[in-house]
């Protein structure tokens, strides 16, 4: 479980990018989180991740806190996060199989890494995550001959590779296809009830969010406005998001998909 509480986070210039925030998630719950631009969405997933130090407030991970830890300990925790990018964040000179096996970079030695001389188990688990995210054909290819939505399997399993206890999601479908994106989300969603893995899905299509996470968590101006169900996320709730819109277009959008 993630716990969440009391975050904020104030900037050195005096801007508040996240106000008294609190919320946990529970093993194998997807959130997905909602917002305008500027809401403090990813300052979120990066103070989770401790990319960003919170001002106050701690997170706890399986009942460990992660905030105030030494740099020794930050380490050993991000093992224990999975991080999946928006813009995948591969190595395009690599193949599929080392970008995937990446993910044990935290585990091994540097000399292991180095040479690219991964444990067996590792690199058996590695086949194992391409097979499920449909890319075992794929394993000797380099990474820059993948397309959009293969390049996003590739960082699922990457993130997986770690065996982390959460996952962090940063727009995973922002740059694909609707057909793909929705292939991305399903495969996300099945993955973490699979591994009854707790997830956070940074996600600006409002569409997508309500047809796939089961919570949304809605911020505006650093503060949480919405934590419920999507079938709650009413007309008026949109409204307090993210401003005056006519937003029954949004339902036939959803009918439409």
């Amino acid at each position: 479980m993630l716990d969440v509480s009391n975050i904020s986070k104030i900037y050195a210039a005096g801007d508040k990018a996240l106000d008294n925030v609190s919320f946990s998630v529970p093993a194998g719950q997807v959130v997905g989180l909602i917002g305008p631009s500027g809401a403090g969405k990813s300052t979120l997933i990066r103070c989770v991740n401790r990319l960003v130090e919170p001002t106050s407030g701690s997170i706890s991970l399986a009942g460990k806190t992660i905030t105030g830890l030494s740099s020794g300990e930050l380490r050993s925790v991000r093992r224990r996060i999975g991080m999946i990018f928006q813009e995948y964040a591969l190595v395009e000179r690599l193949t599929v199989m080392e970008n995937v096996l990446s993910g044990r970079l935290g585990y091994v030695s540097f000399w292991r890494s180095f040479t690219r001389r991964y444990p067996a188990a590792d690199v058996q688990q590695a086949f194992a995550l391409l097979d499920r995210v449909g890319l075992i054909d794929h394993a000797s290819k380099r990474a820059d001959a993948l397309s959009g939505g293969q390049r996003q399997r590739v960082g699922i399993a990457r993130a997986l590779e770690q065996n982390p206890e959460l996952l962090l999601i940063d727009e995973p479908t922002a740059s694909l296809d609707p057909k793909t994106s929705r292939q991305i989300m399903r495969l996300l969603i099945e993955i973490c009830r699979e591994r009854q893995l707790p997830a956070i899905i940074n996600i600006h299509d409002v569409v997508l969010a309500k047809q796939f996470t089961e919570r949304l968590i809605g911020l505006k101006a650093g503060r949480i406005v919405f934590d419920g169900a999507p079938t709650e996320l009413s007309e008026t709730v949109l409204t307090t998001i993210y401003g005056e819109e006519d937003w029954k277009t949004l339902d036939s959008d959803m009918e439409a998909a």
